[in-house]
């Protein structure tokens, strides 16, 4: 006989999305039902980021989503957390000749959300990143209060708290079928049978494929690669120096990099190559292009490098996360879209799904935030 399980929410993905949710729900007294379709529940997009807090990331929505997240991030995660979560990483934009009004034109922009911005010419960004090439840098922009995540402490937070909650994780448990019936969904997978009035979709590139499953007409969400590589540190510098510099990123998009461990540098393209939903992988040209981009910038020299990963950040048509009820589908709350803020965002994007659901206040923010993630508004752009 097969299981069949009744619970108050049965959330599809096991990610960041996913847990934090679970989290935020069970917290309000649901019972919870998490089902990841891989044997781990960082298997692809949460455990692939390269795990920075920014607040003047990914445009206003982002923003006041990152900036409502905050406290709960320095605080521990309520105290979940078995260390910090953050530690301060500095951003230093930087430009090249030409791109130096993109410069001023960020820091207009993002002067109301946070003051601790700087415009530094060329010399004051090499004193921050000595290997910045002086024929290439033009000016920089330095922004404070950034951080490194602790992404796989923060995941574990969530989850600890789920549990202790009362939420149940079931691991290798594909979505087969997804059917309302009456009241309820009932969702079944090879380890059985789960029924429960509301469904959250937090399968992040399979976001669109559940929808599907369900009936429910898909967003258009985009799975854009972005690739990743390490490579040693430089010599000549001390690593406690090299552990210092900020992150440094090409206003254009170019390149990024930072400090990863005491002896090596993560770095990327910033590459965004349309993709289908998979277990992402790097390709030989795109680690290329970012090695290049990252020696055209500096005086590092990259030749070779360590590792490579890619992931695969999920977005909306619009670039916004998704999150809310779908009005074409009772009890059917989307919860994707997140791009590259997901990790920062997740503490706010939880207590959204939450407010939804149980009809609590959302999370401090601006007027018509929720309103700004509702599927509702690219059902109007179709």
């Amino acid at each position: 006989m097969r299981l069949v399980r009744s619970c108050d929410a049965v959330v599809i993905g096991g990610g960041i999305a996913g847990v934090s949710a679970a989290y935020a729900l069970s917290a309000r007294g649901a019972d919870v039902v998490i089902l990841e379709r891989e044997d781990s529940l960082t298997a692809h997009s949460t455990g692939r980021s390269a795990a920075q807090y920014i607040e003047t990331y990914g445009g206003p929505v982002n923003q006041a989503l990152t900036v409502a997240s905050r406290d709960f991030l320095l605080g521990d995660a309520d105290g979940l957390a078995d260390a910090a979560l953050l530690e301060p990483r500095r951003v230093l934009w930087v430009a090249a000749a030409g791109c130096l009004d993109d410069l001023e034109h960020l820091r207009r922009e993002m002067a109301a959300l946070t003051p601790r911005l700087a415009i530094v010419d060329a010399a004051g960004a090499m004193t921050h990143c000595p290997v910045l090439d002086p024929d290439w840098v033009a000016g920089g922009l330095l922004e404070e209060g950034s951080y490194d995540i602790d992404v796989a402490g923060l995941h574990q937070a969530f989850l600890r708290g789920a549990r202790r909650h009362g939420t149940t994780v079931v691991r290798s448990s594909a979505v087969h079928a997804l059917e309302r019936r009456g009241s309820r969904w009932e969702v079944r997978t090879a380890a059985g049978s789960f029924v429960a009035p509301v469904v959250v979709n937090a399968a992040g590139a399979w976001a669109d494929e559940v929808a599907r499953g369900a009936g429910v007409a898909p967003l258009g969400l985009m799975a854009l690669r972005r690739t990743i590589f390490t490579f040693a540190a430089p010599s000549g510098h001390p690593a406690e120096d090299v552990w210092c510099w900020p992150l440094v990123a090409d206003i254009a998009d170019g390149f990024y990099f930072k400090p990863e461990g005491p002896s090596q540098l993560l770095g990327s393209p910033a590459d965004e190559t349309r993709d289908v939903p998979c277990d992402a992988r790097p390709t030989e040209l795109d680690v290329a292009r970012g090695i290049d981009a990252v020696n055209r910038a500096t005086t590092l020299g990259v030749r070779a490098v360590r590792s490579v990963w890619a992931g695969l950040r999920t977005f909306a048509p619009d670039r916004h996360p998704v999150v809310g009820l779908d009005e074409t589908a009772e009890g059917f709350v989307w919860c994707a879209g997140q791009g590259g803020t997901g990790i920062q965002t997740s503490p706010a994007i939880g207590e959204v799904v939450a407010s939804i659901v149980c009809g609590t206040p959302p999370p401090a923010g601006p007027a018509g935030l929720v309103q700004n993630l509702s599927p509702r508004r690219l059902r109007r752009l179709a």
